[in-house]
């Protein structure tokens, strides 16, 4: 496998080794357990402040969009999402140098890396727009199944919202300054925002019109407006970067050489996770583009707790790889430990009572399409935050390379199973082949991580958690009327509490927890 270097030419078992004491103390400063608990609340608010904006916008838009129209603006919000990774890994391999300079104290070096970084990944946004822009005509013609009322209108949506590519990159680069450093209080000043206007903004426009031109067109203007509230916050944060524009040639061998292998599995993980609503549109409909993304947005809000530990460990672990690599295994431990603890519960509830909710939010007919659906992604979206973790820690270490290989392993054989499974079983064949797919990434990566960090557990202990947790969701799934799914949730539950108080819990973390709930009471 291909060795990606440090800032400092050593590979970061070698450079942890070698660090000197100050470093090691620099670091934890960066990384010390109460400023990654508090970034990672603050995170876990920017993530869930635009969920209850979706719970009660996509419902209006649905209504006064239709399913179809809705199902285009959803490939629409998944492209904007995708594009975000067509920074050839650059973003990422910023983040993680700048985080290695400050570890080892060396700032003089930021501007540079800075500037260097955001100007190339300038080039590649614009670069991104007119590859959509060339494409929105075969997308809309040619891949999607698109009504004919609606190919002209949808295709001048694409060609507008091709305007926003380098606008989505340019931000996600700016996000990745301010996250080395730890800043994710301002992070979330922007991130909040943005988040709710993904979902909120089109809305504006439905009192005068439902084309998707307009709703579109309110996208690129709120991507373009926080760009420049990520420009500002950065500036002010490093006031150094107003008079030291550089662009540097001399960083670009080690940037490329991180973003290489990043940039393959950036590029394939986006594809494998946004394929199955290219294919559903393909192979399908519209129609049940809407009826399978639906129930993915809302099982993928479960991911918000995974995505706020990851954003605040992936610059954690690239500072404590670099000085501290006991530390960084015992981040690790501890970050799968509390995701379990909470996601388990989440996705218990929502596989118990999927149909009710669905029910409840979009109606009985919507139910009826996606409560299966519903089910199997939200165990798929249990086991792929807990991939969230390993993936952190091994990018963090400045290993790409075998977070790249793992995708470029899996890509055939999901493209196959996806196929396949949504020609004979419809979307919920798209449901069961996305949830296999997660699971083979996880167990790869988890023992990946054995590299880098002591391994958690014994592989039968693993096991032996692996098939209750398979059983329990199973029992979920069955058909059971509402006061027995309460009381199955009731005893689960409480079984799983003391599970985790008393087997997942260490004696000091039970010990803060105590201490937190007197303080509160």
């Amino acid at each position: 496998m291909i060795d990606t270097l440090n800032g400092e030419g050593l590979l970061p078992e070698e450079a942890a080794a070698d660090a000197p004491a100050d470093y090691a103390s620099s670091a934890r400063k960066l990384t010390s357990g109460s400023l990654l608990a508090r970034n990672t609340f603050l995170n876990l608010v920017g993530q869930v402040a635009p969920m209850f904006v979706a719970l009660f916008s996509i419902p209006r838009l649905i209504h006064v969009l239709g399913t179809d129209r809705f199902g285009v603006l959803t490939i629409a919000w998944m492209v904007v999402g995708y594009f975000s990774f067509f920074d050839l890994g650059l973003g990422r391999a910023m983040t993680n140098l700048v985080a290695r300079k400050l570890a080892t104290g060396d700032e003089e070096e930021l501007p540079s890396i800075i500037w260097t970084t955001n100007l190339l990944m300038g080039a590649l946004g614009v670069l991104g727009t007119i590859i959509l822009a060339i494409l929105s005509p075969v997308l809309v013609q040619d891949l999607l199944k698109t009504p004919l009322a609606l190919k002209l209108e949808t295709t001048r949506a694409f060609y507008l919202l091709s305007l926003s590519v380098p606008f989505v990159i340019s931000t996600a680069g700016l996000r990745g300054v301010l996250e080395a450093r730890q800043k994710f209080g301002v992070i979330n000043i922007a991130r909040i925002p943005l988040g709710i206007s993904i979902f909120a903004a089109p809305l504006l426009v439905l009192p005068w019109s439902n084309s998707l031109v307009p709703v579109v067109g309110t996208l690129l203007v709120s991507r373009v407006f926080f760009w420049l509230v990520y420009a500002f916050l950065v500036l002010r944060d490093i006031p150094s970067l107003r008079h030291h524009v550089k662009f540097d040639m001399r960083l670009l061998p080690m940037l490329f050489s991180f973003g290489a292998w990043m940039t393959a599995s950036n590029i394939i993980s986006p594809v494998m996770a946004y394929l199955d609503r290219f294919l559903v549109g393909m192979l399908l409909s519209l129609s049940a583009v809407a009826y399978y993304a639906t129930p993915f947005e809302m099982a993928s809000k479960m991911q918000i707790l995974p995505a706020a530990i990851v954003g605040v460990l992936f610059p954690a672990f690239s500072t404590a790889l670099v000085a501290d690599r006991e530390h960084a295994g015992r981040l690790f431990r501890r970050s799968v430990k509390y995701v379990v603890i909470v996601l388990f519960p989440l996705t218990l509830l929502t596989v118990l009572f999927a149909q009710n909710a669905l029910t409840l939010w979009l109606g009985a007919e919507f139910a009826s399409h996606s409560t299966r659906v519903l089910q199997l992604l939200a165990i798929g979206i249990f086991v792929n935050g807990l991939a969230n973790l390993p993936f952190a820690l091994v990018q963090g270490a400045g290993r790409a390379d075998i977070t790249g290989k793992c995708h470029l392993l899996e890509l055939p054989f999901y493209l196959v199973a996806v196929w396949l499974l949504t020609m004979h079983f419809g979307i919920l064949g798209t449901a069961i082949a996305w949830t296999m797919r997660v699971t083979l990434d996880a167990a790869l990566l988890f023992w990946v991580s054995g590299r880098f960090v002591d391994k958690l557990v014994r592989l039968r202990f693993l096991l032996a958690a692996a098939s209750v947790v398979v059983a329990v969701y199973a029992l979920a799934m069955m058909d059971m009327g509402l006061p027995v799914k309460i009381l199955v949730a009731m005893i689960t539950l409480l079984l799983f509490a003391a599970t985790a108080w008393y087997a997942l819990l260490a004696a000091d973390e039970r010990a803060a927890i105590q201490g937190w709930r007197v303080r509160f009471l």
